[in-house]
């Protein structure tokens, strides 16, 4: 009776593995099957028990940093995302200190702050966006000043 429940066990966590694909049941899977291996064998429940709570926790801690280290490489950015290290061009005074800023980026008008509340950025000024706050740009000033003629 044991080794059909193992068998349902790891059925149903790579079901919910499949579903979710969250990389949280998968080791458990892998640990029940391991069991189901051990039930066949004809080990006892203790055994059969023990093998599942070791091989999961084993293949929890030990491998899931990896494979999630290796599944955010295939993640994709959401389009805020994509903003964060490119180059926008202010288009009024930075000023954390009175609350106003804003900037260009991509043909779209952002509100902006500076990453540095005691740095006051000029206008037609590049600065890179450092992350997204709300609906906010927060960036620092880049090398050079644009020139508009």
């Amino acid at each position: 009776m044991e080794t059909i429940g193992w068998l349902i066990a790891f059925i149903i966590l790579v079901i919910v593995e499949a579903i979710t694909l969250n990389l949280t049941t998968i080791w458990f899977a892998i640990g029940a099957g391991a069991a189901y291996l051990c039930a066949l064998l004809g080990f006892g429940f203790p055994v059969q028990f023990t093998v599942f709570v070791i091989v999961s926790l084993a293949l929890l801690f030990f491998t899931k940093p990896v494979a999630q280290k290796y599944a955010q490489k295939h993640f994709i950015k959401t389009n805020v995302e994509e903003l964060i290290g490119q180059t926008a061009k202010t288009t009024s005074v930075i000023n954390n200190a009175e609350g106003y800023g804003s900037a260009v980026l991509n043909g779209q008008e952002w509100t902006a702050v500076s990453s540095d509340d005691d740095i006051i950025i000029e206008p037609n000024t590049r600065v890179i966006v450092k992350e997204i706050r709300g609906v906010k740009l927060v960036v620092e000033k880049a090398n050079a000043t644009i020139n508009e003629n």
